[in-house]
């Protein structure tokens, strides 16, 4: 070691493997290259929640940096493409809207596209904001490509994709990576946690069968019991269900029947809702809910009375409370995952979650002399994460006009975070909506649900009016024309999957 090198770390230890154990291990397996000892301690007696099959486009990065080919990717984890999220019955029973990635229209002039759509709108003059948009005009007609940057001028340029993917089969095509570049995996099932007396500091874990793994840095991916991070530390919990009540789920995948859709669709319920993911071999669904209003024996008749297919197995029950741990980085551990916080996963959340965090410790990554600054500024941006996200999902509730059940009179009627009262007050008022710093929703994902939902706003930027409207309808229709052509030549989701990337049959 030079006199300008810090003393480094050299045990790295993730107890838990699933999707965020093996995420990890690929990860910092890629970009430690070899230089310190990463060990996973994992039992095949535990199961993993392994629901969290639909991610946001920001996947695409992470599988970019391991250098994954996305058509193996694709076959190896029975994947399919994702355009975006349609909700049913959110804004009023029978409505419906999709939550689209990517951008609308272009950004040609002196103001954000929408609030030329949004004048227009006011008078009439413009058709549904979806028209707008080659993302949510492809969800409509089941249509899918990968974006062609060779066409810069097109909207065929602007799709933007991720991925439904078999969440079980994804940590096994990590597992594989990261063990080939030098991860070591421990089999046993952990029968204590040690650590320094007095100290939030772990030394180690003991093995049921008496083997100890020992480390200078762990990572805590144990899921919600928090083995680490709460069990052994005592980290504390941020508890949100006073704003998101839901807190059970019941999960089963099924055969097969209905749309092939490039989108997962989430369906409000009496007393929750339900997401349905369309994989190669088979769909995911889920049924969240409030157990204040509804059964276990109900909420699953509910998921079984509500899928396309036979099941494939028996329904799955799951427990949660929204919220977060109150610090992510404690001492020496990290926590990824369920083993950080829960958010319900109805925008597709929880893995980016688990990408944001690694990513952050790679940014914060510790020398063996812990900086407290660091630990403290990692946990401020986990938070501001966190809440945002937060915010986000506690908008598709607030926003609901439904009165047909007490569960969602109850989120209509609720208080909400200020910090979420004032984005609905500014877009209310002339449809202004800001993004804060690098928070994860953009002003384009803001303004779908806020107009899917019915909160439309009572003016529009005035700059608008320097532009004839005769100009600005010219604009908008030919945007919508462009759009409507493109798709037309674009193949079927399901054709494209059957051309470049299907998997074997199960």
């Amino acid at each position: 070691m030079s006199a300008f090198e810090q003393p480094a770390l050299q045990r790295l230890v993730i107890v838990g493997g699933g999707t965020a154990g093996w995420m990890t291990a690929a990860a910092l397996s890629k970009v430690l290259q070899g230089r310190f000892e990463i060990h996973l301690v994992e039992s095949d007696e535990i199961g993993t929640v392994g629901v969290g099959e639909a991610t946001i486009p920001m996947i695409r990065l992470y599988n970019n940096i391991l250098e994954i080919d996305e058509d193996e990717f694709i076959r190896e984890t029975q994947a399919t493409f994702k355009l975006g999220i349609e909700f049913v019955n959110w804004g009023a029973l029978g409505e419906r809207y999709i939550h689209g990635f990517g951008v609308f229209g272009q950004e040609l002039w002196t103001t954000d596209f929408h609030q030329y759509w949004l004048k227009m709108r006011l008078q009439g003059q413009a058709r549904d904001i979806e028209h707008y948009s080659i993302n949510r005009m492809a969800c409509k007609a089941h249509k899918f490509m990968r974006a062609d940057p060779s066409m810069s001028q097109s909207p065929l340029s602007q799709i933007v994709h991720a991925f439904h993917f078999d969440a079980g089969m994804y940590a096994r095509y990590l597992r594989r990576y990261a063990e080939a570049r030098g991860v070591q995996r421990t089999e046993g099932k952990i029968a204590q946690v040690m650590q320094r007396e007095g100290e939030a500091h772990v030394t180690g874990v003991l093995l049921e069968d008496g083997r100890r793994v020992e480390g200078d840095f762990f990572i805590d991916c144990s899921g919600f019991r928090g083995l680490l991070i709460e069990q052994a530390l005592k980290t504390g919990y941020e508890d949100w269900s006073e704003w998101l009540p839901v807190n059970r789920a019941v999960a089963v995948p099924c055969d097969h029947g209905g749309e092939f859709t490039p989108y997962t669709r989430a369906t409000a319920h009496a007393s929750g809702w339900q997401w349905r993911i369309p994989l190669q071999h088979r769909i995911g669904n889920g049924h969240v809910y409030c157990s204040d209003y509804i059964s276990d024996d109900e909420a699953t008749a509910v998921l079984l009375s509500n899928l396309d297919g036979r099941p494939r197995a028996e329904p799955r029950p799951l427990r949660f409370v929204t919220g977060k741990r109150r610090k992510v980085w404690n001492g020496n551990v990290v926590a990824m995952g369920l083993a950080s916080g829960f958010l319900e996963p109805l925008e597709s959340t929880s893995i980016h979650l688990i990408q944001v965090a690694i990513d952050k410790l790679v940014t914060f990554f510790p020398a063996k002399g812990l900086s407290q600054p660091d630990i403290d500024e990692f946990n401020a941006q986990m938070d501001f994460e966190f809440t945002r996200i937060r915010d986000f999902i506690i908008l598709h509730y607030k926003l609901t006009q439904r009165d047909d059940s007490p569960f969602w009179r109850r989120v209509r009627d609720m208080p909400v975070p200020e910090s979420l009262t004032r984005r609905m007050d500014l877009f209310r008022s002339q449809g202004r909506i800001f993004r804060e710093a690098a928070e994860l929703f953009t002003p384009v994902s803001w303004l779908q649900v806020f107009l899917g939902q019915g909160l439309m706003p009572q003016g529009y930027n005035p700059i608008v009016d320097i532009y004839p409207d005769a100009e600005v309808k010219a604009f908008l229709d030919g945007i919508e024309e462009v759009i409507a052509k493109c798709v037309q030549v674009m193949p079927r989701h399901d054709e494209f999957i059957a051309r470049h990337c299907a998997a074997p049959a199960i």
